[in-house]
């Protein structure tokens, strides 16, 4: 059966202990709670997982972690980028042999490749497992490299497990360029946009998104996603203006502003590795105040 990737995809952040070693024990607890709170699918580790701060050795172990806790009750992506494009092919491998049911990869780091040149990356990658691929593009975060329309399409013509793409631009004119050009030719293509935005991107051929409110506030996630589907436009604006603003708290020190979140409502997950900080008092007191003055220290879950 092809797998279909849609509704709210979670993206578990990666705990650590206070020496800064990796905690699976608690990866795995994030993991279960994002199943059971609603995720429709699981990917790690994203940039959120803080992916560029783990070693091969710790992304092979997660992975395999984030896979069994799943044990197949919803699809698991691997991410597989890295700074080494044989990095990325051996974290696929991995991905395929642990039985990972798809992979996740963002346009090459740091440098600014030609379109030819992502569009060869992309084929090597696609072609070297039986997984099938979802394309990530984030121009803000790579210093405008992107995949545009006419390299999305060359991209389908040449390999058939590319089945959906992450389009994290949040632009609204670029994503619905990629959704048309993606649909016209597979209508079953999975076009996902990164974090909640999902009010402006369902209406033009949208299917979900990759979370990273969801750590936080799961009922409030998938609130948003079936108002959208359902039609229920004013109870979606409702949704996303709120989701919109906690996107803005943990976007400043991301990921350590989530990390701070999740201890607010009883999911400690250790501190942030450095260089990125970790949320210090002053910061998680400020994110409670703001969790506390929208509801959700009252509407969510608390605790694993």
């Amino acid at each position: 059966m092809p797998l279909v990737l849609k509704g709210v995809m979670q993206a578990p952040v990666t705990p650590f202990r206070d020496d800064f070693s990796l905690d699976i024990g608690t990866l795995e607890k994030a993991t279960d709670f994002h199943v059971r709170t609603g995720a429709t699918g699981m990917v790690w580790p994203y940039h959120k997982s803080e992916s560029l701060n783990l070693s091969m050795a710790e992304r092979r172990k997660g992975a395999e972690a984030v896979v069994n806790a799943v044990a197949g009750r919803v699809p698991v992506a691997i991410h597989v980028s890295a700074l080494a494009v044989s990095d990325s092919l051996e974290l696929a491998r991995h991905a395929q042999e642990i039985g990972a049911d798809c992979i996740v990869a963002i346009t090459p780091y740091f440098w600014a490749p030609t379109q030819e040149s992502i569009y060869d990356y992309f084929v090597r990658l696609g072609t070297s497992i039986d997984l099938p691929l979802l394309i990530y593009t984030s121009p803000a975060y790579l210093s405008g490299v992107e995949v545009t329309g006419d390299l999305l399409g060359r991209l389908m013509e040449r390999l058939p497990s590319l089945i959906g793409l992450k389009e994290a631009s949040f632009n609204s004119e670029r994503f619905l360029e990629l959704s048309r050009r993606a649909h016209s030719m597979r209508p079953e293509f999975a076009m996902l946009t990164g974090v909640e935005f999902l009010l402006p991107s369902i209406p033009v051929g949208g299917v979900g998104s990759s979370s990273s409110a969801g750590a936080i506030c799961p009922n409030l996630v998938y609130e948003l996603y079936r108002s959208c589907v359902a039609g229920d436009w004013p109870k979606a604006r409702e949704c996303q203006y709120k989701i919109t603003r906690l996107w803005t708290i943990f976007r400043d020190q991301y990921p350590s502003s989530l990390k701070g979140g999740m201890a607010m409502m009883g999911r400690p997950v250790g501190p942030t590795r450095p260089p990125l900080p970790t949320a210090g008092k002053e910061r998680q007191d400020y994110i409670r105040a703001q969790l506390e003055e929208m509801g959700i220290l009252e509407t969510e879950p608390h605790g694993w």
